[in-house]
């Protein structure tokens, strides 16, 4: 997202100022809030942008219900903070014309294309609670800087997304475990954590095949916020650089476990029409599990907006591995 009016369009926002109708209201203590009076499908004028940039920023993810967002109205929505990504690959369930929207169902897909069904393809990658937090494409060189994700159907029950705030994870830890890690950078690439198939395994292939691997801080400092982020997540963290091997798996461990605590984090129970819209840079999230059995079907669809490189406390960026580049998809 690019630099707003942060904190005072917040506040404006929230006392019912020059915002109008807009509201803000915080739903957990560390992260989430709830806004409402806004119409994402309409001309929004600059001061209502300007206050759900900064509840963002704020609140990390902010929430919105009962929307009536087409494909191109939901880019339309992201565009207004920012670039969105057009993917140059997607599954067979995103809609044809529109590259900037990704429906997630896209997922179910992508066992099959490995010989396996989804369930096994969920328990190979997720195999543990912490594997599966994750930020969206933490290995790039360049990951998102923000999504935002709309429900077009839901089940009854089950399927709720669990958000975590990585900037009050990181204001919680020790004073001298923060003078630790702000110096640490640690490897993110692609398939950490996979169990492979016994035998030859097809995704295993495909992973060395088409590797993404960046060497990221371990603290990053937001870019609008300036505020200290713990940059870690289950999903795409391999190894914590200049630490043996069993010292990584401690300390990533003990930081992942810091940044999930029920407190620095948010569940949305989602409806059709819902939207949420995150800042990828200073939170890890957790798609449900739950709903694989319930024969319901979950169609979600998302938009990214473009990313910077991050920086670590001592200024220095990100560097890539392989498989990605600033700002080429």
């Amino acid at each position: 997202m690019t630099t707003g009016t942060g904190a005072q369009a917040h506040e404006r926002a929230a006392g019912g100022g020059p915002a109008g109708a807009v509201e803000v209201s915080p739903v957990a203590g560390h992260i989430g809030a709830e806004i409402t009076g806004v119409d994402l499908t309409g001309d929004l004028d600059d001061t209502v942008v300007a206050a759900i940039r900064a509840a963002v920023l704020r609140w990390k993810v902010v929430f919105f219900r009962g929307q009536r967002l087409d494909h191109e109205g939901h880019v339309a929505f992201a565009r207004r903070f920012g670039t969105p990504v057009a993917l140059p690959r997607r599954g067979g369930a995103s809609p044809a014309g529109v590259p900037e929207v990704e429906t997630t169902a896209d997922r179910l897909e992508l066992g099959g294309r490995f010989g396996m069904d989804h369930d096994e393809w969920l328990h190979r990658r997720r195999h543990t609670l912490l594997r599966g937090w994750h930020c969206d494409h933490g290995a790039r060189v360049d990951p998102p800087a923000a999504t935002v994700l709309r429900a077009e159907r839901v089940p009854p029950y089950g399927g709720d997304t669990t958000w975590a705030n990585l900037a009050a994870a990181y204001a919680g830890l020790s004073a001298p475990v923060r003078a630790f890690v702000d110096g640490l950078r640690a490897e993110h690439r692609l398939g950490v954590g996979y169990q492979p198939r016994p035998g030859d395994d097809a995704y295993v292939r495909r992973l060395l095949e088409h590797q993404t691997a960046t060497v990221h801080p371990l603290v990053r400092v937001h870019p609008e916020t300036g505020e200290r982020v713990l940059f870690v997540n289950g999903y795409y963290v391999e190894q914590i650089e200049g630490l043996s091997r069993p010292e990584s798996a401690a300390v990533l461990d003990m930081l992942l476990e810091q940044a999930v605590r029920p407190e620095y984090t948010v569940r949305f129970r989602w409806e059709p029409g819902s939207v949420a819209f995150w800042d990828n840079r200073a939170t890890i999230h957790l798609a449900p599990s739950d709903n694989a059995r319930l024969d319901h079907p979950r169609i979600m669809h998302r938009v990214m907006l473009a990313g910077d490189v991050p920086a670590g406390v001592d200024g220095r960026p990100s560097t890539p591995v392989t498989g990605s580049a600033p700002g080429r998809w």
